[in-house]
């Protein structure tokens, strides 16, 4: 059962990567917000995972941290690399 002291713990340890991760790789305020909103989204679906599937790497009371972070970091990985792309010059059409 997930109670509210389990979710503030859980969204602290999400802003915490998120603040990690602008911390390494540096950027503007919008990417530090970006970086905010898809850490909470992978360590949301990381746990998701864990929960349905039984899956627990790292398991502080219901919270599993261990696979909540690893859907942080690659949710956050994968938005960054998405963000940063630069559209081609030229269409083929």
């Amino acid at each position: 059962m997930i109670t509210l002291p389990i979710v503030l713990f859980g969204l602290v340890v999400a802003l915490l990567i998120g603040a990690l991760y602008h911390a390494a790789r540096g950027g503007d305020g919008w990417r530090l917000l970006l970086y905010f909103f898809l850490s909470i989204i992978g360590f949301t679906a990381g746990q998701w995972l864990s929960m349905t599937r039984g899956l627990f790497l790292f398991a502080f009371g219901a919270l599993d941290l261990g696979m909540g972070a690893i859907g942080s970091i690659l949710c956050v990985a994968i938005g960054d690399w998405l963000s940063r792309a630069k559209p081609a010059g030229k269409s083929g059409v």
